[in-house]
């Protein structure tokens, strides 16, 4: 059943090459777009998983649907925003979730055909190579991601303050906007760590395991483990970057809690 739920998901890339459908694009929300190219991967995937797995349930972000104790979860474009502009860095996130553990993830890159794909306690690999455990570098040394949140403006100056902290002690901050995308990268070292107040499980259900089997350490900004069946906060990288994070946001996790 993998094998084949990989295939499926690398086949979104005719989808997401569709120019007809990167033109049609409305608003959820303020800077919250959604394009016919999200809609039509969610329709076309979760018709292959009900014939392919009848018995697993299904949740997208771009339908509500009820939370059974194995469900697939979809984010059928991760980085909606940079794919309306043209800036190329999207994936297509799924991950299989049982008794709220994720089991089996893929995220897939269909710009650089990319992929990233983990079975729980048999690791992780990229593009069908093993990826071995991700290098445990000094704070010093790291490159970090963050999210600001663009649907979440009132917040800019406490992710703002919390992030540059982090900048003076660390080598740089990036700004990828795939949530998926940037926990994926941490495995192999690309960047080091990143940290978001809110997002949704279906932005790092099937990341997180992928970093997971390759040592990394994924939390709430409680330290808690992530759900995934609800909204949370984020920290997560390899073992040191994950320590000095986790201070660092909890420090701040305060002024972001009144802000609500």
């Amino acid at each position: 059943m993998y094998n084949e739920v990989i295939e499926l998901v690398k086949s979104t890339k005719q989808i997401v090459n569709d120019q007809t459908k990167l033109k049609e694009v409305s608003m959820k929300g303020a800077a919250d777009f959604v394009t016919a190219v999200d809609m039509a991967i969610s329709d076309y995937l979760k018709a292959a998983l009900a014939r392919l797995t009848p018995d697993i349930g299904f949740m997208s972000e771009e339908e509500k649907t009820e939370l059974l104790p194995r469900r697939w979860i979809l984010d059928p474009i991760d980085g909606t925003t940079n794919l309306v502009y043209g800036y190329n860095k999207s994936s297509v996130s799924l991950a299989l979730c049982e008794n709220e553990k994720i089991t089996f993830g893929v995220v897939f890159d269909p710009f650089t055909d990319e992929l990233f794909v983990a079975k729980r306690g048999e690791g992780a690999y990229y593009n069908g190579e093993r990826i071995p455990v991700a290098q445990d570098r000094e704070v010093s040394d790291c490159i970090v991601e963050f999210g600001a949140g663009s649907t979440k403006k009132h917040f800019a100056d406490l992710s703002f303050a919390m992030a540059k902290e982090v900048f003076l002690n660390c080598l740089d901050l990036r700004r990828i906007c795939s949530s998926a995308l940037a926990v994926s990268y941490i495995s192999q070292g690309r960047i080091n760590g990143y940290f978001e107040y809110s997002i949704k499980p279906w932005d790092y259900a099937a990341a997180s395991l992928i970093l997971e089997e390759c040592g990394g350490v994924l939390t709430d900004w409680e330290g808690k483990p992530l759900p995934f069946d609800r909204p949370s906060s984020i920290v997560c990288g390899t073992p040191k970057m994950h320590g000095f994070l986790l201070k660092t946001v909890q420090k701040h996790q305060g002024t972001f809690d009144s802000a609500l």
